[in-house]
């Protein structure tokens, strides 16, 4: 299959490498050159431009920042995906976003499929993301194929339309958001009242959050959120998305959203999101 890779950033070099790994013919491409650089040592041709990475695509496959991202790529040049082709976004965006996308798609004759994916980049890289897949019934059983090579089997979910894949997929940062803040009140709270960071984090095992507590527990208790596995600059990202999205208030991703804003003022957005814990 001849697929189209646009967004190199630090998921899309992990998603790409698995289609080259399976044998298809990947044509990459990224605003910035170093990224492209290594993608292309794996064996992808690399693209000077978007328009000329889709060029013959059976597959077009964007994995960008947010949806402005994708409407400076595709919809405002009017990217020429050949028609008949599969679009596979995998950008998160705004519901209202994926249903402006497909209908920018199905005017230019295209297959547009959403497909966010739910985990950070260890599943990606072991093939075992949770994954979306929204839209049509045909187009979203081809792209299954594609973006099965990232998933865990037991963990696809399919949906009828594009914009509820989207909505899904700001339902699963919102929990993973909330989790991380009362992991660091956790142990704001626990040190406050003489425990160690140890003695709360051994407690935490026994309580609801104790997932987020053993994924990011040990990374706050080092200090060091230079492992960036998903970004504190992204779930920011998804939060103003969430909190656009809402037809009511969101407090607490509202609380969230204003602590991830303070580190990326601070300069730490490019941090892991659990940095949001670093003043505990």
């Amino acid at each position: 299959m001849h697929i189209a890779f646009l967004g190199l950033g630090r998921m899309g070099r992990e998603l790409v490498t698995h289609l080259i790994d399976a044998g298809h013919h990947v044509t990459a491409w990224n605003r910035s050159p170093e990224p492209a650089e290594a993608v292309g040592r794996r064996g992808a041709h690399i693209a000077s431009s978007a328009a000329e990475a889709v060029e013959g695509a059976d597959a077009v496959i964007t994995v960008l920042f947010g949806p402005e991202a994708v409407r400076e790529t595709v919809i405002e040049p009017s990217l020429p995906i050949p028609e008949g082709a599969l679009w596979i976004d995998v950008t998160t965006v705004a519901p209202s976003d994926a249903a402006d996308f497909a209908a920018w798609a199905e005017d230019a004759g295209v297959r547009y499929i959403h497909s966010p994916v739910v985990g950070s980049l260890a599943p990606a890289r072991a093939g075992s993301l949770a994954v979306l897949i929204g839209g049509e019934h045909d187009a979203a059983r081809e792209a299954r194929n594609v973006v099965a090579l990232w998933a865990d089997p037991d963990k696809i979910r399919t949906f009828d339309r594009p914009e509820k894949a989207a909505a899904a997929k700001l339902v699963a940062n919102l929990a993973l958001a909330i989790s991380m803040e009362a992991l660091s009140e956790s142990l704001r709270l626990g040190t406050a009242g003489g425990l160690s960071t140890d003695e709360v984090l051994s407690m935490l095992p026994l309580t609801t959050i104790a997932p987020i507590a053993g994924m990011k527990g040990p990374v706050v208790a080092s200090g060091d959120f230079d492992d960036t596995q998903f970004s504190a600059s992204l779930l920011a990202k998804d939060l103003r998305l969430m909190i656009a999205t809402a037809d009511a208030p969101l407090p607490a991703a509202a609380l969230v959203a204003a602590e991830l804003q303070r580190a990326v003022d601070a300069g730490l957005g490019d941090k892991d999101f659990s940095v949001i814990a670093r003043d505990r």
